[in-house]
């Protein structure tokens, strides 16, 4: 008899138990279909961490100013009046002066020669004052961008499009490092996105960004210049869609610099993926008629899915500035040359 009661004891205690313990989990949401719940994207904020670099750079200039040495210098050329390349050498510059860089802009017409846009360059390479020097790109269709990028000493270009520089990143050697690579970089680095045996996609292929970008991702985080560590797929704008989201689907980040607005939307996207917008799109706003600026990701339908994403503007355009500053400083210390 009293193995009996002794048993239905324990069976009321199990089904107690039981009960109670589902009660709980159901409190808890875990018999709730969470994914109505689920909050959108983490927005990086370009602005904000080109601001915390900035600080960082201008306090780094202080400090080198206060030992003694030359105010680091930046010369920009530009050519033609490209609205565009306008607005960006503006940018370049009020940011220079915010930090204690100084600068200056070495503007040349449209129809410039090849031939005498390469004097200039040979002239600022060889002044011991200038310590950074870009040419703004694009350049008119007369002019050879390659020549002009490889006409700039590798230790000044701040840019790091020169040969030498790219030849550098790619057996991952210390150098001056592609703004826009560097910041895409240093977007996963500070928040803290990891990249270690990740499945990585980068949309673009050009020698400026996508490549550098892929070289800085897939390296080994223990050589000179250290790398991601990621698995990572290159695509360009002669992938097929189709082929395209095969490789986006499976990969937990993506970075997107196809300058093909809306490239990437919600359905291409895996749930939590970091998503990286570098693209830079002037399109026709269909309700009110004006010029918008949108990147190559549909921004509102993948925030919904992604765990990050960088928006446009906003995103990685403040941050390419900001590395561009810290080159500069990096150039005038002389620290890779």
């Amino acid at each position: 008899m009293a193995s009996i009661i002794n048993s239905i004891y324990i069976l009321k205690r199990t089904i107690y138990g039981t009960a109670k313990f589902n009660m709980t989990k159901w409190r808890r949401g875990f018999y709730i279909d969470r994914s109505c719940f689920r909050s959108k994207a983490h927005v990086i904020s370009g602005n904000e961490l080109a601001k915390d670099i900035r600080k960082e750079v201008q306090k780094d200039v202080e400090s080198w100013l206060s030992l003694g040495n030359k105010r680091p210098h930046l010369s920009v050329i530009l050519v033609g009046d490209n609205p565009a390349s306008l607005t960006y050498v503006k940018n370049k510059i009020k940011a220079a002066t915010t930090v204690g860089i100084s600068s200056e802009v070495i503007l040349k017409p449209s129809h410039v020669s090849q031939e005498e846009l390469l004097e200039v360059i040979s002239k600022l390479s060889k002044d011991s004052n200038v310590s950074g020097l870009l040419v703004q790109l694009p350049l008119p269709e007369h002019i050879n961008e390659r020549d002009i990028c490889n006409a700039i000493a590798p230790e000044k270009d701040v840019d790091g499009f020169h040969l030498v520089n790219i030849g550098r990143l790619c057996l991952d050697q210390s150098s001056i490092i592609p703004a826009t690579a560097a910041a895409v970089w240093e977007i996963i680095r500070r928040t803290g996105i990891k990249t270690f045996g990740k499945n990585v996609v980068v949309a673009g292929r050009s020698k400026n960004v996508g490549m550098p970008i892929s070289m800085l991702l897939h390296t080994d985080g223990r050589h000179e210049r250290p790398g991601g560590d990621a698995t990572v797929t290159i695509t360009h704008r002669y992938t097929p869609k189709e082929l395209l989201k095969i490789h986006t689907q499976r990969a937990d980040i993506i970075i997107v610099a196809a300058g093909i607005p809306k490239l990437i939307t919600a359905d291409m996207v895996k749930e939590g993926a970091a998503i990286i917008d570098v693209g830079i799109n002037h399109i026709e706003d269909s309700v009110t008629g004006k010029t918008i600026l949108v990147g190559d990701v549909d921004f509102e339908g993948v925030q919904e899915k992604a765990g990050y994403i960088t928006p446009v503007p906003g995103g990685v355009g403040p941050m390419t500035v900001a590395m561009l500053l810290k080159n500069t400083l990096m150039a005038a210390k002389k620290i890779i040359y």
